[in-house]
């Protein structure tokens, strides 16, 4: 007893000054907050006039996407203060664990990541000062370039609501738009090897946005006002429709200036003889003024550029968390839903930047604002990634950019897994689409026989792909036979 009561009233002393201690230090962190607050609110000012500007100054561009980089990282930092009890409370019965393996080696979201893996608050509230100084620094920098964006014209009046925005046009990418704008409208003809024609090379890695975003510009009407004709080429062949653009002799015979726009969207490796007919083709059919636009996931299409290459990356995870907000609350403010807000932060860590999953899960979670669901969603992700990179070394969603089989459990059920064997992209307009989706397969109750093919995502913009999977409900038990009919038939025994 003489020893126990004092281990008691210790216990309770440094409990005591622990609660006093967190009380007041929470202080600074809460105004912290504020100012960081403030400063993104004058930053995201800045960035929505200067996004609904056409702006051609380069190096304002330039100025503008760093803004709107530290402006990702200032929105990912703040929530992540704001939902860090439900971390250290846990979301129902959902204890997090560390992901940041799943993040960018050197992002902000991965020093915070790292910085909860070792239950070190301090190390958060340092990157959020750093990240305030930083908006704060920036917006200085900028000051005298906002007084000038009023002299750059208006663009077309958007939504109101970025939900509804991100419906209409391209999220993250307004500067890549105003170089390839002014790589059309404004560059002059090169005098080099393509006499009659400039080339500008796009480079990026699957599924990051290169045909979205050509067809963006494609769609503007100054760049549809600017050329006679926008011909659009995505075969490992020239068609005889292809040709019959290029050699239009009626349109040839009425324009004395006929400029021409190329798209030619390179499907897996560049074929040079395809190249070299479709540069002669275009040589004999365009006058000067005429562009090239080529876009492909390789690097070797950089040789073919008269001006330098655009290489597109993934959206950063910040930018991505921003992108995921929006489209699983809509127009519902996620700080009147803090729990759900939590949820989907973790949700997103899980979609390793893949845009197609981002609208698939997030149009889900969109429509059911219950923490019990959502709970169900971040453990079936977990157990979908975990057991993806355990048997395969890779994420599911790179498995499935690079067209890999994959197996993917079913919601609600432990015995039936979905094997994907392979996938493809379309237009809505060349076939006929699946009635079937995935979220009808994975995440409902929807169970065919056999093979069968199934919507796994329409895209909204131009030109509207349509990703098409091949989905198998499989039997856990009947993969294990088979999987041992195949070790017997190669001679090898099963351990």
């Amino acid at each position: 007893m003489e020893i126990f009561l004092p281990a008691v009233l210790g216990e309770l002393a440094t409990r005591s000054v622990s609660f006093v201690i967190n009380k007041y230090s929470e202080l600074p962190v809460q105004a912290m907050q504020i100012n960081l607050e403030r400063i993104l609110l004058r930053a995201q000012v800045i960035v929505e006039e200067a996004e609904g500007r056409h702006i051609t100054n380069q190096g304002m561009l330039r100025q503008l996407r760093m803004l709107r980089d530290a402006m990702y990282q200032g929105f990912y930092v703040l929530d992540t203060l704001r939902y860090r009890a439900f971390e250290e409370d846990g979301a129902g019965d959902n204890k997090v664990r560390n992901y940041s393996w799943a993040l960018s080696k050197f992002s902000c979201a991965k020093r915070l990541c790292l910085s909860r893996s070792s239950s070190t608050k301090a190390a958060q509230e340092l990157v959020a000062e750093n990240v305030l100084d930083s908006l704060r620094t920036m917006i200085l920098d900028a000051s005298e370039s906002v007084m000038f964006l009023t002299t750059y014209p208006r663009l077309h009046r958007q939504p109101y609501n970025m939900h509804i925005l991100l419906g209409n046009c391209m999220f993250g990418r307004q500067m890549e738009m105003e170089l390839i704008l002014h790589f059309l409208l404004h560059t002059q003809p090169c005098s080099g090897r393509h006499d009659r024609f400039d080339v500008l090379p796009i480079v990026g890695p699957a599924i990051c946005g290169k045909s979205t975003l050509v067809a963006q510009v494609c769609n503007d009407e100054r760049v549809r006002d600017h050329f006679s004709q926008i011909a659009i080429f995505r075969h490992r062949t020239f068609r005889d429709e292809d040709i019959d653009i290029l050699t239009d002799r009626r349109t040839m015979r009425h324009e004395q200036h006929r400029k021409l726009l190329i798209v030619f969207e390179v499907v897996g490796e560049l074929n040079d003889d395809l190249w070299g007919s479709l540069c002669s083709l275009s040589r004999k059919c365009t006058t000067g003024g005429s562009k090239i636009i080529i876009t492909s996931r390789s690097d070797k299409i950089t040789k073919l550029g008269t001006t330098q290459t655009m290489t597109l990356k993934h959206l950063p995870h910040e930018a991505f968390w921003y992108f995921f907000k929006v489209i699983t609350f809509g127009s519902t403010d996620p700080k009147m839903h803090p729990r759900l807000a939590y949820l989907a932060m973790e949700i997103s860590k899980m979609l390793n930047g893949s845009l197609i999953s981002a609208n698939v899960i997030g149009g889900l979670l969109r429509t059911n604002f219950s923490t019990q669901y959502r709970c169900k969603i971040l453990n079936f992700m977990r157990e979908s990634v975990e057991k993806s990179t355990s048997v395969h070394g890779e994420h599911l969603c790179d498995l499935l950019a690079k067209n890999k089989f994959a197996y993917i459990r079913r919601l609600g059920t432990t015995t039936e897994d979905v094997f994907i064997s392979s996938h493809y992209q379309t237009c809505s307009s060349q076939e006929e689409l699946p009635e079937i989706t995935a979220t009808d397969v994975v995440y409902g109750g929807v169970r065919p026989q056999g093979a069968f093919k199934v919507l796994a995502w329409k895209s909204p913009l131009p030109p509207y792909h349509c990703y098409i999977n091949i989905y198998e409900i499989q039997q856990q038990q009947t993969r294990l036979v088979r999987k041992r009919h195949s070790l017997n038939n190669s001679g090898i025994r099963p351990a």
